[in-house]
Order: C-alpha cells, then structure tokens, then sequence
C-alpha cells in the first residue's frame, strides 16, 4: 500500500470509530476485508489510527475538523508533510482536499494540545497538581512494550536470552526486577519460542511493580477477586502464592487454564457460584475508568463520560465490599486500579475505611507515566 492508501484506510476506519465503534473492533474488520493489505500495511495503518486518536484534538484543530479526513490531514500537517501529495484522488487515494480544507485549519489551544475532554483535564489538573501537564504530555505517545520474566521458568536474565536469539531485544528495569522492556522486535513476540514456552508474559510495568509490592510467598494463599485475564494471578502464582481466580463475568478468563499450563502456574479457576472461605491476600483490580492506560486505548477517553465515571465508582465500591468479606483476621486487601483519577483511588479507599473500621490503611501508591508506564493506583488495607 502507497501511504496515500494507508491514509484512504485510516479516515474510513476513524470515521466510524468517531461513530462510536470500538477502535480494535475497526481496525481487526478493516484488516480482515482487507487481503491485500502486507503486515506491514495492518502496522502501518494501526499506528497511523491510535496515534491520531492520542492527539484527536490537536489534530482536529490543525485539520480543521473532527472527521476522519480532518484528523488524518492535521497528522500530515503536525509531520510538516504536504496534504496535497496524500489528498491526490488517484487510485486508492483519499479524494483532493476541497478549498475549505487546503485553508483551513488553525494552531491547537492549550486545551487543545493536552488531548483530553475539558471536563477530564479539569480533573486529572487537580488531582495530579503539577505533574499534570507531564503526564497529559506522555498519554499523547505510545506506550512501551514490557514483559514480565516468569519466575517459575526463567530468570530474567535467561529470559532476555531466549528473546534475543530470536531478534527481540528487551531491556531490565531497576524499579522491577522481573520487567523487561521490549525494544527491538516487539511484532515477532507473541509467535516467538520464548513467549511459547512462558519464559515471559505481556505485562505492563506498573501492575507488576503494584504485584511486587504485596507480600507473599510459598503457600499463601490469594484470591484474585477480578481475575479478567489473569495476569496478576500469574505474576502471583510464580512467586509460590496458592492463587484462586474469580472473575464476575468468566469469560473474560477463558485463556487463563491455557496461560497457566504454559506458565507452569497451579491457578485454581472459581466457579460461576463464586468464591468461599477467607484468604490472606484478596486482590481486587476492579473496573475502572482506564485513565492510566490511555495510551494503549486511547478510543476510551473520548467515549468515557460524567455518568460513566459516576457508575463505575458505585461498581467499585461494591466489590470492594464484597471482597472484604474473604480477607480473613491478619489479612490484606489489596485494591488497585489502572487510573490517575482520585476519585477512583484514594477517595474510594477513604469511603471503604469509614464504612469498613475492621480495616486500615497500610500504604497507598499511585505510578504515573513519569514514574513507571501506565497510571495504576495500588492501596493495601489490614484486616
């Protein structure tokens, strides 16, 4: 594909992700449809589609409009490249810009260049203070690829090893001995002998230093109360911990019997019933507004709205309550979210202790991407 064609593709794919399509919904059926497309082409497109969706709003601003044709011409402008020799109309081209759009278009406000909702910028500027324009600054790029090295297979260092016979390159991580951050190869990961064999998983930076932080160790015994697809119940389990997954809809942990066996993890899977009895670590990472992870999904910001956050949080606050119920006396219940918002971390932990004085506090930490990769909040409560 010409990068007039790649651009054609990504205008279709945005217009109907701004029509509220899922952007991996969008980008698999354009892929699928599309046979003539190289792998080369499907990235080339993908990251054309995510990168334009971390800066909607600036490049809506320097394209003159939020369109998929006025986001992709704002990308060619924000890269100094002329839209006239994309905008061609020749063969698979997208059609020759119209007078208005060759004179449209404008410098981003200040608003405009943090990439965020008003009403989410507002609130992220009083909940992270002056760390906010940093951060609003690193959820417009990409996120790392990090691996987790399985300690029940491998040693990171044997772990890089394997990966770098095989082309992929991964670098260690001083603020987490088992993370590994990938970078050279990262397309050849998921079909490559080392990724097979579960000598690594795909985990972000911060749930894994949110993981190293909980004490456990031979025999204790865990539950991850919101397993999805069990990445923490992984991380968990190769530290020796007896680990128990539930998840409130099952199906999100239907790859995780898989996972395990190639993990070399005993992971016990609930049933539909739910969990019983009491345990000494009760994990839950529960929904959220996945503010932290805007980076790698960054169709969810603009689609997350008020009456979203506020539902989400009633959501939380039920879980927690329900899930303090399997800590047992001695115990820690450890909340953790993927989101920078305060309203989703220390303001829920602050409600669940004055409905909950069996509990208390131990330490709370919020990672943003200036100190680890995506946000994540960790709160670890006694019983």
């Amino acid at each position: 594909m010409t990068p007039a064609a790649r651009a054609a593709a990504a205008i279709q794919i945005l217009d109907a992700i701004l029509r509220g399509e899922p952007a991996e919904a969008q980008l698999t059926r354009w892929a699928r449809g599309s046979r003539f497309a190289g792998s080369g082409d499907r990235a080339a497109v993908r990251d054309l589609v995510y990168d334009t969706l971390r800066r909607r709003r600036s490049r809506a601003a320097l394209g003159g409009g939020d369109s998929g044709r006025g986001l992709i011409l704002g990308a060619l402008r924000e890269a100094g490249t002329d839209p006239a020799t994309i905008f061609t109309g020749e063969g698979h081209a997208p059609a020759p810009l119209t007078p208005a759009e060759a004179a449209g278009g404008r410098a981003p406000t200040p608003a405009e260049t943090a990439d965020l909702p008003d009403w989410i910028a507002q609130a992220l500027s009083a909940d992270l203070g002056p760390d906010f324009p940093a951060v609003a600054e690193a959820l417009r790029d990409r996120a790392p690829v990090w691996l987790r090295a399985n300690l029940a297979r491998a040693t990171p260092e044997s772990a890089r090893a394997a990966l770098a016979a095989e082309g992929i390159e991964a670098e260690p991580d001083p603020r987490c001995a088992t993370a590994l951050r990938v970078t050279l190869g990262e397309r050849r990961l998921q079909s490559s002998a080392a990724y097979s064999a579960g000598l690594v998983e795909l985990q972000d930076l911060s749930p894994q230093m949110a993981c190293a932080a909980l004490e456990v160790g031979l025999g204790t015994t865990v539950l991850d109360y919101c397993a999805g697809g069990g990445g923490k119940s992984l991380a968990l389990a190769a530290r020796g911990a007896r680990v128990m997954a539930w998840d409130a809809a099952p199906a999100r942990m239907r790859d995780l019997p898989a996972r395990a066996a190639r993990a070399g993890a005993r992971i016990t899977v609930a049933g539909p019933a739910g969990p019983h009895g009491q345990f000494d670590l009760v994990v839950t990472d529960v929904p959220c507004s996945g503010s932290g992870t805007w980076r790698r999904t960054p169709d969810a910001k603009w689609r997350l709205s008020p009456e979203d956050l506020a539902q989400v949080t009633r959501t939380q606050a039920e879980i927690l309550a329900r899930a303090a119920a399997h800590v047992r006396p001695g115990g820690t219940l450890a909340y953790m979210t993927c989101s920078l918002l305060a309203r989703e971390n220390e303001e829920q932990v602050a409600g669940f202790l004055a409905r909950h004085p069996g509990f208390r506090l131990q330490e709370a930490v919020t990672w943003t991407p200036l100190t680890a990769s995506d946000g994540f909040f960790l709160a670890k409560l006694l019983r």
